[in-house]
């Protein structure tokens, strides 16, 4: 096994349920009849979560969900109270992801430093805190909303490096958003691509963290 290593987790779609297109065809099947529809709604709500975004604002704790809801429904049409109801849908949809979970703790049983960085506004990330166990696995995180900095803006790298004490020692960061990963490489950190929990503890287990 190698010696302690740090592994910084992103959350959403790597430790929790994250499957926007299934959410809006449930919540608003009229503007998504199908998966086609889904895909051009997410679009138009989210803006790819790029951040120059109306959905970044959120992110970085800048602004309210009603004054979300009042601004992505004045850009794209959509009536305020269908946007409030996806801005509000959103905490209960992050349901745990149990084998990511199960990793976590794996890792932690091998004494490894774990933290987290996530996108996340401060109402969904007060609620995460509150509700879900596997916080007391992480040594350290941070949130994008609490410290007004958003991946994949380099800021959000170095407050990390600072914040969790990163040196030269090897940092492994796990994340399913490629752009976030190729900014961490930058920082000279290695890089998972998360597809799922097996593909993410294979990689692990042949770079040594993990027992076979």
């Amino acid at each position: 096994m190698s010696p302690q290593k740090t592994v910084i987790f992103d959350l959403g779609g790597v430790l929790l349920h994250w499957q926007p297109l299934t959410l809006l065809q449930h919540l608003l099947p009229q503007h998504a009849p199908h998966h086609a529809g889904a895909q051009a709604l997410a679009q138009q709500l989210f803006q790819g979560f790029d951040p120059g975004g109306d959905w970044a604002l959120f992110d970085l704790g800048q602004i309210e969900p009603d004054a979300l809801a009042q601004r992505i429904a004045a850009r794209t049409g959509l009536q305020v109270q269908d946007v409030q109801a996806v801005i509000e849908a959103i905490p209960p949809h992050l349901a745990t992801l149990e084998g990511t979970e199960a990793l976590l703790h794996e890792l932690r049983a091998q004494d490894h430093r774990l933290c987290f960085l996530s996108n996340m506004p401060a109402p969904y990330a007060e609620r995460l805190l509150r509700d879900k166990a596997f916080f007391s696995a992480f040594d350290d995180g941070i949130f994008s909303a609490h410290v007004q900095q958003i991946k994949p803006d380099p800021g959000i790298y170095a407050l990390a490096v600072e914040r969790f004490g990163l040196g030269a020692d090897e940092v492994w960061f796990i994340d399913d958003v490629q752009r976030n990963l190729d900014a961490a490489h930058a920082h000279g950190w290695r890089g998972v691509r998360f597809e799922s929990a097996l593909q993410v503890r294979a990689q692990l287990v042949e770079a040594g963290l993990l027992p076979i």
